[in-house]
């Protein structure tokens, strides 16, 4: 087999058996097969697309090039929500302790973040004492003893994965659904769960802007699942606006905080029971989505989920009592409010441009070795719909250093302001299973 024949093969619109696919793997994970025939292939695929069949062994190929973590000691459906990221995206926090306080096993692998603010990890990390570095017996047990527990990612998890997105980044084959699809579901079946609720966000602010690539995306992602034998179902959600109010790493920690109490933002809550009620019925505690919410809601209302983030706080040996004294998480020197130039309502919010205004201020990384500010951060005071006076607050800036300037240019032109209520887009727009 040679690769150039693949190139060609690839390039003329023809499709991939799975020991070709295997074949290429493998030799670029062994440095066998040389980038530049790598890039050609991305790019013939870019412009070829892949089928349904190959998409699912170029998925199984990057899982198969690395580490993959048997969670089979752990008893139940082992559920995992996966996000394609956004702006104050709190999801995780919530869900983890809702869904398990219904018996629902969460075996949490997550990594750092870079962009706008930390990933779930860093975010944890601002309860004091909170720690991912545990061995992979004591995260199985954790979960055994007390349905859910996170880890940070192995380093050797789909290898090829990173080798191909480091290329496709600097080749322009970044926008590639079957590139893209085979990515993000490699790293969740090498994580060894049963059943994957994907959560595929759309708008301004997420990775796909346009709803019908997120729709390509999700459906894509959703059939590599079932194809290899996950029950995979996508939530497509909205992220024309930030999630929530707070964007950064304590503020998120308080935030999900309150929405485990019952009294959290509208579009946050609503998000977390949609996908929580997808990941309930995949793990069969519940026959149907209706049946599912109603057991979540009961859960917050009893005060049960809230027990159930102490619990998992606890475990892995963070002080609990920042939830009921939110003041012992990282607080920043500064508040700073951005106000409104002018009267009239709130029409559109450049949520990604927002998340940057996060990131200047410490809450995120630029770079793999920047250090994050766990303290700093935005809290939105005005969304799209709300009625806003002239000199009134936009938002919140929470900072450590009184020069705020930058991030303050970045909400200011964020915000668009008119003199007609607009409609609140919609949170959810489709489900894919």
């Amino acid at each position: 087999m040679r690769m150039v024949d693949l190139i060609e093969k690839k390039r003329n619109g023809k499709s991939h058996s799975k020991e070709e696919i295997e074949f290429i793997i493998d030799g670029y994970s062994n440095d066998t097969i040389p980038d530049y025939q790598i890039s050609a292939w991305a790019m013939a695929i870019y412009f070829q697309d892949m089928n349904q069949q190959e998409r699912a062994f170029l998925t199984d190929a990057i899982v198969q090039s690395g580490d993959t973590i048997d969670l089979s000691a752990i008893e139940g459906v082992k559920v995992d929500k996966h996000s394609t990221g956004g702006v104050g995206d709190t999801t995780t926090l919530v869900l983890a302790p809702l869904v398990a306080s219904l018996g629902v096993p969460v075996a949490k692998m997550s990594g750092r973040g870079l962009g706008h603010t930390g990933g779930t990890i860093d975010k944890l990390e601002a309860i004091p004492g909170f720690s991912v570095e545990i061995s992979n017996q004591q995260f199985i047990d954790l979960v055994n003893t007390n349905k859910a527990a996170v880890i940070g990612q192995t380093q050797n998890l789909t290898p090829a994965d990173k080798k191909l997105y480091g290329l496709r980044d600097v080749t322009a084959t970044v926008n590639s659904i079957p590139l893209i699809a085979s990515s993000i579901m490699s790293k969740k079946i090498a994580s060894g769960a049963d059943a994957i609720v994907l959560d595929v966000k759309t708008g301004a602010g997420a990775f796909m802007k346009e709803l019908s690539e997120s729709k390509e995306l999700a459906e894509a992602m959703v059939r590599i699942g079932n194809n290899l034998g996950r029950q995979t179902s996508a939530v497509i959600s909205d992220m024309s606006q930030p999630l929530g109010f707070m964007i950064g790493n304590a503020l998120e920690v308080k935030e999900a905080i309150d929405t485990l109490k019952g009294h959290g933002p509208e579009d946050l809550t609503e998000l977390c029971m949609t996908l929580g009620s997808h990941m309930v019925v995949l793990a069969n505690k519940a026959s149907t989505l209706t049946e599912a919410r109603e057991l979540l809601q009961e859960a917050i209302s009893s005060g049960k989920a809230l027990e159930q983030f102490k619990v998992f706080i606890e475990s892995q040996n963070g002080d609990s009592s920042v939830i009921d004294e939110p003041e012992k998480l990282p607080q920043a020197k500064y508040k700073v409010d951005v106000l409104a130039e002018s009267e009239g309502y709130i029409s559109g919010i450049v949520a990604d441009q927002i998340g940057t205004a996060a990131m200047l201020l410490g809450a995120g990384r630029a770079t793999k070795t920047s250090e994050i500010d766990l303290a700093v951060g935005i809290e939105l005071r005005k969304k799209i719909g709300d009625k806003v006076q002239k000199g009134e607050p936009l938002v919140t800036i929470y900072a450590n250093n009184q020069d705020v300037d930058a991030s303050k240019q970045k909400i200011v032109a964020s915000y668009e302001i008119s003199s007609e209520k607009v409609d609140v887009p919609p949170l959810v727009y489709d489900v894919i299973s």
